[in-house]
């Protein structure tokens, strides 16, 4: 086929006219009834985040081999719940810290949740700016994830939250680093691309017994009623860093017990419960041996106790007489030729 027919109405020949519309005797009524329905539709209007993106917060979650499910699950939910945030593949463990931070240049993120797993059992959380730094260490305890709980709240996927701060914060300066590094890694950015122009939950950050509590709370109502989304996790400070993953320490945790000496405590506690009850046993055994009573001497023992005959001693002063040879000895019959005899 060749081109030129292919493009209809264009190149086609000069005297052949266009299609005109036909009008009909009602084309009055068509045009009223058209304005109606115009009136009567319904117009959805523009979203409201219209504005420009400028605030370019990126977070990277991600964490070392050797992680639990529930650590698996937790890092979902906050990606989830975090719609500035990325993912990663799992950290090896040989690998140093640094490293981190070309990771994070290379996926364009400039704040970093690591989760570092040791012994399967204890769970470390890394929050960082990264490259220049801070940088802060948590012990995270109290891990509840969202499939886990099972709450009533919930909340649109990819709503901005607002974030709620204890008092406390305002107190001490390290609680002030750590509230300005949350806000900026826990906030979603105004007018981000993945993120909806509404607020309807709120994260809380509250200071109990020397750690941060975190929650994550459905606004039901103007009022300020609330229901609990979930996840919730526990973040026990150690230490905050000048750099990124690194550098001078800025504050360490005077309060905090590593994991390793706080179940070395129970064991020694448990062992010194053992000793204990070894030490009553033997302490019951001593008063039971000195509290045991003699059985007093009997005056009757010796009433019907009669001295026996004192023999003579006899001493044998000659040699006995020499006793007949079993060779000289006469052989005794046997039993039968005896019987026979006797008969």
């Amino acid at each position: 086929m060749s081109p030129a027919k292919r493009k209809r109405g264009r190149n086609g020949p000069a005297g052949k006219k266009a299609k005109q519309a036909r009008w009909e005797e009602n084309g009055a009524d068509d045009e009223e009834e058209a304005a109606g329905a115009a009136e009567e539709e319904i117009t959805v209007p523009a979203p409201v985040s219209m504005g420009k993106w400028k605030n370019k917060e990126r977070v990277l979650i991600f964490s070392s081999r050797g992680v639990n499910f529930r650590t698996r699950h937790l890092m979902q939910d906050l990606r989830t719940m975090m719609p500035h945030s990325k993912a990663d593949t799992k950290m090896d463990r040989k690998d140093k810290l640094f490293v981190i931070n070309e990771v994070c240049e290379i996926k364009n993120c400039n704040k970093c949740l690591y989760f570092e797993a040791k012994k399967k059992q204890d769970l470390y959380m890394w929050m960082s700016n990264s490259p220049h730094g801070p940088s802060a260490k948590f012990l995270v305890q109290n891990i509840h994830t969202l499939a886990e709980l099972k709450m009533t709240g919930n909340c649109l996927k990819g709503s901005r939250p607002l974030l709620s701060f204890d008092p406390n914060f305002d107190k001490e300066p390290h609680f002030a680093l750590l509230k300005e590094l949350f806000t900026q890694t826990f906030a979603t950015p105004h007018y981000h691309p993945k993120s909806q122009p509404f607020v309807d939950h709120v994260f809380t950050f509250s200071i109990a017994d020397n750690r941060i509590w975190f929650r994550n709370y459905q606004i039901i109502e103007e009022d300020g009623s609330l229901v609990e989304i979930g996840p919730r996790f526990v973040l026990n400070l150690i230490k905050i860093f000048q750099g990124s993953f690194g550098g001078p320490t800025l504050y360490e945790n005077p309060q905090f017990q590593s994991p390793n000496m706080h179940r070395r405590e129970l064991r020694q506690a448990s062992t010194a419960k053992l000793r204990e009850k070894q030490m009553l046993k033997d302490l019951q055994k001593l008063k039971r041996a000195e509290n045991k009573e003699m059985p007093s001497t009997d005056v009757t023992e010796d009433v019907f106790a009669t001295p026996a005959e004192e023999k003579p001693v006899h001493i044998q002063t000659e040699a006995p007489e020499p006793g007949q040879d079993r060779k000289t000895r006469k052989p005794k019959p046997f039993k039968r030729r005896r019987m026979q005899m006797s008969h």
